[in-house]
């Protein structure tokens, strides 16, 4: 259930590391998925008490084509069943990165989580990168939030709109 090639697929060179030997290669498993799962390359289990964080390896290096990066993603079942999530949401690999990779992996929940060779820890997802032209500017063109900040468009399904102070205003 892990090879669901498309039209699309772009090419990624995988280098194995000790620690990945006999492990499957990040695998998609789902013919959908957006995310290839990554598996715990320890050699002995890894007990994470609440609150405690471990860099868990993958057992691979990767080489990304020019133009793309990988980002590293929790897996939602972890979350909503355990509390462990990836502390650095998205990770980011970039194309020129050729060391190893590693999930940081974090315990929010209330009971003491083991990782052991070869669970599924997180997820990785392959995309295309647009750098930008940043440029300085006095003035900025308007928009409906404006200047509102953070939290500005609210919580609510209301449909009123932001001003240039935050305020909701009466739709």
């Amino acid at each position: 259930m892990s090879d669901y090639p498309t039209s699309d697929d772009v090419a990624v060179a995988l280098r194995i590391l000790p620690e990945g030997e006999g492990l499957p290669l990040p695998a998609y498993m789902s013919a959908d998925a957006a995310g290839c799962d990554l598996f715990a390359a320890v050699a002995e289990p890894v007990v994470l008490e609440p609150g405690e964080r471990a860099l868990i390896p993958a057992g691979f290096s990767i080489a990304l084509p020019h133009g793309f990066e990988a980002q590293v993603r929790p897996r939602s079942g972890l979350a909503i069943r355990h509390g462990v999530t990836c502390l650095n949401s998205p990770g980011t690999i970039d194309a020129d990165y050729r060391g190893p990779v590693a999930v940081i992996l974090i315990n929010h929940g209330s009971e003491p989580f083991t990782i052991r060779r070869g669970d599924r820890i997180a997820q990785m997802v392959i995309g295309p990168v647009r750098r930008a032209r940043f440029s300085a500017s006095d003035v900025l063109p308007p928009s409906p939030r404006d200047a509102g900040g953070f939290g500005s468009t609210g919580t609510s399904g209301s449909t009123g709109s932001v001003g240039s102070t935050g305020t909701r205003a009466k739709a």
